[in-house]
């Protein structure tokens, strides 16, 4: 049987694509390709995996925005990360949460939605 092997892409609409691309390549490092969007190659020593799940509609883990879906990034330093978005005066969640899964921290990028960054364990 044919089946999906992996996340193939997050694509969702935006007010201004550029501005909003450029904020992500400052404040998250996403190197954007000259079509717009970034790929991530994977790398086997590279800790974590990509995920796929559908939530129920009413959820909030999504925060109080009203988009219908969440970005996940895996991010190397979740500490350090966090107070360089504060720094540069991005909205950042005051709570983290720790689990075997690893750690995560939430921000609001300038369209207001809601990012979820996550340190897998080492």
């Amino acid at each position: 049987m044919a089946k999906a092997i992996g996340l193939g892409g997050i694509f969702f609409k935006s007010r201004d694509p550029a501005a909003l691309g450029a904020w992500y390549a400052e404040h998250l490092g996403l190197h954007l390709e000259d079509w717009g969007g970034v790929r991530f190659d994977e790398e086997a020593a590279r800790p974590g995996f990509t995920l796929w799940a559908p939530f129920a509609a009413d959820t909030d883990y999504f925060g109080p925005g009203t988009q219908p879906y969440m970005i996940n990034f895996r991010v190397d330093d979740l500490d350090a990360l966090l107070a360089q978005l504060r720094a540069a005066g991005v909205t950042v969640d005051e709570r983290t949460d720790i689990s075997e899964l690893g750690r995560f921290g939430w921000i609001l990028d300038p369209e207001g939605t809601r990012i979820e960054l996550w340190q897998p364990p080492a």
